[in-house]
């Protein structure tokens, strides 16, 4: 994109962020970053680290150390380490806080306030019951009112996970402490690799095997944390896999090493991938991601000196020696690993940018104040507020009538059941009206809200802040189908389902289904099936799909298939779709999406899949997790489809994160 001349002299860095948030907002995040270097410095953008004998110096037997967990983070090492350069380690007691801990605490506190020992206590936010007694004991400490005077080389250090309930009064009279995990692939294998002693890598009988294997797990290990960056692309549901995770696969590792005498890929494969690391994993998608990445690094290439982790041929089993030897490869490493480690392309890491963008601007968002200045059009925050609400209000579909429909639509059949899509219709039409109702009702409440007329209740407080900010209001989303879309697109995007649905009511049939614009696409689907069933007397159970991707476009598709139904509105993530050869091929650089072409869904009794094709999850948003139903799958997941893959194995597909989307986020 070429921008004007004179472009650098009237914009300043602000209103550069607010061009760049507009055409690439995934690249606002380093835009953000050079705006506080270049007003408050770099030192607000450096990550510094933990300087214990600093946060020693400046606190006291009266000022609490807290340690704001982060995930993957443990501060318990640096805590015992600088124990042992102070040498208290044999007056440093811990214990983890949980149910029926709280009095074990309170009398390690008192033992050590007077022998001037240190304490820490772990996990703070899994204890909420105990922590109003927390905090009277440290105000006591605080505040000297304690009968028993403390000893000045008291400390008593915490670590908590962000919590509401935590005690305010302590955590403004303590220091404050967070900390993060290492980034990248690079820092992950070299804290792993610093956790392994040489003498446990002689323990096993079979030892260069055991090398190799170890290093595979290790590798292992630093991919599946590090996929977490690229959100739904790397996992549906984001595991925290963790060194327990790590030591645990190590030493059983070891064990059947040494029991066996030839290696049992088998039992390895089973114990790693569905029991240590697979215990962790709730969403059947993820598990097989999980499963396709280890058998990368358990297979019997993986012994060979030339095998290679990645097809960028960077990272390989290193030669076997001592620890210090595999530091040392590690060292060589590239500080910013290519996302082909992970089986992903580049566009994954615009995926990654694009969430971390996101983040910053709903986090900027969430603490805005309620302002009550003009804006630049001069109008005031109620001003706009009372123009959204006419405006959506005047624009809303009016409430979907049964008495509307073509008359052929709920006629019965001789059993007196009427067509099984209609009765999905019905369901579909009851779902939208209760959304166009709630929506009508909040408006009307909050336009008088604002007039003075009525309390402004917490819930049009929220609604009032949501459409200022552009968002959907809560309140709708309880009743409403899954999005992510900003309010403006989903207001359009509403408007086009209640037209579709109004269209299938008033017609009595369509030849394309958008199954998009569908509440509950699940119901749909199962309504085709059951509509198979009732014409060709076959059990429902027996029933699944066969699929066919059609080269037309639903403009002019008019003729409706003799068995099942044409469905569009799909996006193609991960990969991209190849028309003529009609089989799925590598997304191009920048490109995050494709628009899936029609596919038939024609129900078929007892359809075998074909092992070359790619078993394609369909999820309701890009988010991909939801909550576990009572089927055992995602509220999120939808059905899977099998898509031709001539080019590659479906392991390639299953790495790049590759699934069909109902919905765009814009």
């Amino acid at each position: 994109m070429k921008f004007p001349e004179d472009y650098n002299s009237k914009l300043d860095r602000f209103e550069k962020m607010l061009l760049l948030k507009i055409f690439r907002p995934e690249k606002i995040m380093f835009a953000i970053n050079d705006y506080i270097i270049n007003y408050l410095g770099s030192f607000f953008v450096e990550h510094p680290p933990v300087q214990m004998e600093t946060i020693h110096q400046d606190s006291d037997f009266q000022t609490p150390i807290i340690f704001v967990l982060s995930q993957g983070a443990d501060p318990s090492s640096l805590i015992l380490n600088f124990a042992q350069e102070k040498e208290m380690t044999q007056n440093l007691k811990i214990i983890s806080l949980g149910q029926g801990q709280g009095q074990k605490a309170a009398v390690l506190i008192e033992q050590a306030k007077q022998q001037g020992n240190w304490i820490c206590l772990q996990n703070c936010h899994l204890a909420r019951t105990w922590m109003p007694d927390l905090e009277s004991i440290i105000d006591k400490i605080s505040s000297e009112q304690d009968e028993n005077p403390t000893n000045s080389n008291f400390r008593i250090f915490l670590t908590s996970m962000p919590a509401s309930y935590f005690p305010v009064s302590v955590l403004q009279n303590g220091i404050k402490i967070t900390t993060e995990p290492p980034r990248g692939l690079k820092a992950n294998l070299k804290r792993s690799w610093n956790s392994i002693s040489d003498a446990f890598l002689q323990q096993c009988t079979k030892t260069q095997i055991f090398h190799k294997l170890t290093w595979g797990l290790i590798f292992f290990h630093a991919i599946v944390q590090e996929r977490r960056k690229f959100g739904p692309l790397g996992w549906n549901i984001r595991y925290e896999f963790n060194d327990s995770d790590l030591e645990t696969s190590t030493t059983m590792m070891k064990m059947l090493l040494n029991e066996q005498e030839q290696i049992p890929w088998d039992a390895l494969l089973f114990v790693i991938g569905e029991i240590n690391y697979g215990g962790r994993v709730t969403d059947d998608w993820d598990r097989r991601c999980l499963k396709t990445i280890l058998k990368k690094f358990y297979i019997k290439e993986a012994l060979e000196d030339t095998y290679q982790f990645s097809q960028s041929k960077i990272y390989q089993i290193p030669k076997i020696g001592q620890i210090a030897d595999y530091i040392q490869y590690i060292e060589s490493l590239p500080l910013n690993e290519d996302p082909a480690v992970f089986g992903m392309n580049e566009n994954a890491n615009i995926t990654f940018q694009d969430q971390e963008s996101t983040k910053i601007i709903d986090t900027i968002l969430s603490i805005q104040p309620r302002i009550s200045s003009g804006s630049s059009s001069g109008q005031t925050p109620d001003q706009i507020v009372q123009t959204l609400v006419k405006s959506i209000t005047e624009g809303l579909p009016n409430i979907l009538q049964r008495s509307e429909g073509n008359k052929d639509i709920f006629e019965t059949d001789q059993k007196g059941l009427i067509p099984s899509l209609s009765t999905v219709l019905l369901q579909e039409m009851t779902k939208f009206n209760t959304l166009l109702s709630q929506i009508k009702r909040t408006l009307i409440d909050l336009g008088k809200a604002i007039e003075g007329e009525i309390v402004m209740s917490f819930e049009l407080d929220q609604t009032y802040y949501s459409l200022l900010n552009n968002q959907v209001p809560n309140i709708w989303q309880k009743v409403a189908y899954p999005s992510l879309k900003p309010l403006a697109s989903w207001i359009i995007d509403l408007k086009e389902r209640v037209s579709f649905i109004q269209k299938w009511l008033v017609d009595g049939y369509t030849v394309c289904y958008w199954i998009s614009g569908l509440f509950f696409p699940q119901g749909f689907i199962t309504g085709v099936l059951q509509t198979h069933s009732r014409q060709h007397q076959i059990a429902i159970d027996r029933l699944s799909f066969n699929f066919r991707i059609l080269d037309i476009e639903k403009e002019v598709c008019t003729i409706k298939p003799t068995d099942g139904v044409y469905i569009y509105g799909l996006f193609l993530e991960g990969a991209s779709w190849d028309r003529q050869k009609r089989t799925l091929i590598d997304v191009k650089s920048g490109e995050k999406t494709c628009i899936m072409p029609i596919i038939h869904f024609s129900p078929t009794d007892k359809y075998k899949e074909k092992p070359d094709n790619y078993i394609c999850p369909i999820y309701k948003t890009s988010l991909r997790a939801g909550v576990l139903s009572t089927t055992g799958q995602s509220t999120n997941f939808v059905l899977t489809v099998d898509l031709p893959s001539l080019d590659q194995y479906p392991d390639f597909w299953i790495l790049r994160g590759t699934a069909l989307i109902c919905q765009l986020n814009q």
